[in-house]
């Protein structure tokens, strides 16, 4: 497909902080044509995967001349999936053996509007559809209606596997009773193992109604995971409600507050709980009020851009942005709003091998961006 440039040499001043520096960049549409994508994948051979929310994973890859383009027929093997208002399919991961092994992991609505869970499938990729899609985890117990799924999945590095989990978006204090897996992050092994040092663990294995796969509680609708290897650290970012849109860094055993602490009030207006901060909980990094809805999330430290290295790049849907969040010793600093230009919301944000950014618009006429230097 033609690529259609757009320089951005000067970032639209309104949208800045006051001390942010406009970067030199351009972006080009890698492929259009998608609806709703929502997670992309980049492969060892230079091509990448990508997802769309109603249950297709694509392969865009190079033509005879050189060019990005779409594979027409989407990979067979997939497994059914239920898309319906927030629900679909979501995230893709390669496996860190995947050179040699093929595996990928999906995430994704598994069940109908009125019982459903959050699935994990592992499966083989041969390059032209999956084999043997074996599902890991799938969260419990069922719920009805189809919002706040989560869906993001992250490697840490020891090679665990790590899945955010929302609420559900009924009863909002499951967020905090370990009996049920939602609000919450989730942790097993590649094969769906439990990890001995989960924290509940001990607990689930005495016989209380505990869910050994829990890392972390109390979150209402993880958006992203992301492990930076250099801070030894896991972040997260969640919506709120009307506000108090947050970024975490997570800890194992620890209690994020939903519903008892938040910086948002309810989509009515009425106000959710009248704290901010309560004993025990674990405080956010940084929170947006107003909403910007955040949605993806990399950590940057690629070469094409070198004053954005050291940068954790979050996605968000509401602002039609992508917020630069620069961190030093895992303390947040002033952030930067860039593509506000564009005018799309914005699903995902991905640091590619080649050192650009690349973006997913959510739409149903949805594209792959890349973002590179504009010199």
């Amino acid at each position: 497909m033609r690529l259609k440039p757009l320089l951005c040499r000067f970032l639209i001043a309104c949208a800045l902080p006051a001390s942010a520096q406009a970067a030199d960049y351009r972006v080009d549409t890698v492929v259009d044509g998608l609806e709703f994508p929502w997670s992309l994948a980049f492969l060892p051979d230079g091509r990448m995967l990508v997802t769309e929310r109603p249950g297709r994973l694509r392969v865009i890859e190079r033509n005879a001349d050189g060019r990005p383009t779409l594979r027409a027929t989407p990979i067979a093997g997939v497994p059914p999936v239920l898309a319906s208002g927030q629900a679909g399919l979501f995230d893709v991961m390669l496996d860190p053996d995947f050179a040699d092994n093929g595996v990928l992991y999906l995430s994704f609505a598994h069940g109908t509007f009125e019982a459903n869970h959050l699935r994990i499938v592992r499966a083989r990729f041969d390059g032209e559809r999956l084999h043997e899609p074996t599902p890991i985890l799938t969260t419990r117990p069922a719920k009805s209606h189809t919002q706040h799924l989560g869906g993001r999945m992250a490697l840490l590095g020891d090679g665990t596997l790590v899945v955010g989990m929302g609420d559900g978006n009924l009863d909002r204090t499951d967020a905090l009773r370990l009996h049920t897996h939602l609000g919450k992050i989730l942790r097993i092994h590649r094969d769906g193992r439990v990890p001995d040092d989960n924290p509940f663990v001990d607990r689930a294995h005495g016989g209380d109604a505990v869910r050994a796969e829990i890392l972390s509680y109390g979150h209402r609708n993880p958006q992203a995971l992301v492990y930076v290897a250099t801070h030894g650290a896991l972040y997260s970012n969640e919506h709120g409600a009307r506000g108090g849109d947050e970024l975490n860094r997570i800890t194992p055993g620890a209690n994020y507050g939903w519903p008892i602490t938040t910086h948002g009030v309810d989509y009515t207006g009425a106000r959710i709980t009248p704290y901010s901060e309560w004993p025990g909980v674990t405080p956010p990094l940084t929170q947006w009020t107003p909403s910007i809805a955040p949605s993806g999330m990399c950590w940057y430290d690629g070469t094409l851009f070198p004053a954005w290295r050291h940068s954790l790049f979050v996605s968000a849907l509401a602002e039609k942005s992508v917020r630069r969040v620069p961190m030093q010793s895992g303390v947040p600093g002033e952030q930067e709003v860039l593509f506000r230009e564009l005018g799309e919301r914005i699903r995902d944000v991905r640091a590619g091998p080649d050192g650009a950014l690349y973006l997913l618009t959510d739409s149903a006429e949805g594209r792959v961006l890349r973002v590179s230097p504009g010199s």
